[in-house]
């Protein structure tokens, strides 16, 4: 049985992943910020593919949080994504927002 409060969560491997995935789900999001911004500029659906695609991101992030622990990995990294993406998530519900003012 491994104590939680080990040193053991140094995995170099497994916060570069993580990184990784965080740096995918943003250019996404990024991507769908940019469609929404040059494209369809009064679509609140366009707009809100930028905070859905953050939590959906955040929520993946989680489930991998969750497997990792189940093998007993270094999940800390997993889970600081997941807030990470989630907490990113509530600062774009500004996007949507800005799309319902102008229409």
């Amino acid at each position: 049985m491994t104590n939680d409060v080990e040193k053991r969560w140094d995995r170099p491997a497994t916060f570069r992943a993580a990184a990784v995935y965080v740096g995918a789900v943003v250019a996404v999001a990024g991507i769908a910020f940019a469609v929404y911004g040059l494209i369809a500029r009064e679509s609140v659906v366009a707009a809100s593919l930028v905070p859905a695609t953050l939590f959906a991101g955040g929520v993946g992030a989680f489930v991998k949080t969750y497997r990792v622990w189940k093998a007993q990995g270094a999940w800390p990294a997993w889970q600081g994504a997941g807030w990470f993406l989630l907490l990113l998530m509530l600062v774009c519900l500004s996007v949507p927002g800005a799309a319902m003012q102008a229409t």
